[in-house]
């Protein structure tokens, strides 16, 4: 899994990374935020096991952020 993005920026001076790739749709990125902020901020799963669980998929996939 690559960590370069297939879209590019929105902002052609800027390399893609997730934000400003995601504002080449500002209806997803808004949508993208509720749920995120959705995931991490309630559910019946620990903050702790939710971080563990992110940071082991990012060393699977050699995620670069």
């Amino acid at each position: 899994m690559s960590t370069k993005p297939r879209v590019g920026s929105a902002n052609p001076d800027q390399s893609p990374d997730l934000g400003n790739v995601l504002m080449n749709a500002p209806e997803i990125f808004s949508a993208f935020g509720e749920v995120y902020a959705e995931f991490w901020q309630r559910g019946i799963v620990s903050q702790e096991i939710k971080e563990m669980t992110r940071l082991r998929n990012a060393r699977i996939t050699d995620c670069g952020y």
